[in-house]
């Protein structure tokens, strides 16, 4: 019993090992405050892009470039107030291009729909009708199609875009005879009609006649069409 109690005498109280872990675990919630304070301080100390850089970024990736160009199409389009044309670009513009350039799309989309909603109320011009002519192709509306491009040939019969959308709704429409000639007329009045007709999806069904495939093919080149 004695040799116990002086045993007991000579023990370190616990209490003192009881504020070593309480200092412990004192540092513990420091170090876990200093953790957590630690990501905001990198978040906030880490570099922010700025306008310029993000910019400069987007002109260096290639499809900023096309989109520009498209986007430049697109707004001679407007301005010539052949806003169904100008709305197909900005539509695929919207969907594909960087998104600096898709936000400008959308809103010159919004305003090709409101130009071609003030039009279909009284078609007064060959553009109106142009117009309406090129929204009912593109809806597979063929027959109002027609009507509408006939009005806008009629009115003007020289445009060449009008004469191309017409051959266009021919052929989709599988009237051949009328589409080959409308699409002759469009090539002599611009001859780069050539090229997008011969890549265009609605004379798809003209792709294997011979007669298409002649009028569709490159301009004979001064050295091709020498005899020698």
């Amino acid at each position: 019993m004695e040799r116990s109690s002086r045993r007991n005498r000579n023990r370190r109280p616990r209490a003192v090992s009881g504020r070593k872990r309480l200092r412990r675990s004192g540092t513990g919630r420091r170090r876990l405050r200093a953790r957590g304070n630690g990501h905001p301080a990198r978040r906030n100390t880490a570099p922010a892009h700025s306008a310029a850089s993000v910019a400069a970024k987007l002109r260096s990736d290639p499809r900023y470039s096309a989109a520009v160009k498209n986007f430049e199409a697109a707004t001679r389009y407007f301005l010539k107030e052949q806003y169904a044309k100008a709305r197909e670009v900005f539509e695929k513009i919207a969907a594909e291009a960087p998104v600096e350039v898709a936000e400008r799309a959308r809103v010159h989309l919004r305003l090709c729909e409101q130009k071609m909603t003030e039009s279909s109320a009284a078609p007064r011009n060959a553009t109106d009708n142009y117009n309406l002519g090129v929204a009912a192709l593109n809806a597979r509306k063929l027959d109002q199609a027609i009507e509408y491009l006939r009005r806008a040939d009629r009115s003007a019969p020289d445009r060449e875009e009008i004469r191309y959308a017409l051959a266009a709704a021919f052929a989709l429409q599988g009237s051949p005879e009328a589409a080959l000639e409308l699409l002759k007329a469009a090539i002599e009045l611009r001859p780069g009609n050539r090229f997008q007709a011969r890549m265009d999806e609605d004379f798809q069904s003209l792709a294997d006649d011979p007669r298409f495939r002649k009028l569709t093919q490159s301009e004979p080149t001064a050295a091709n069409s020498s005899p020698y």
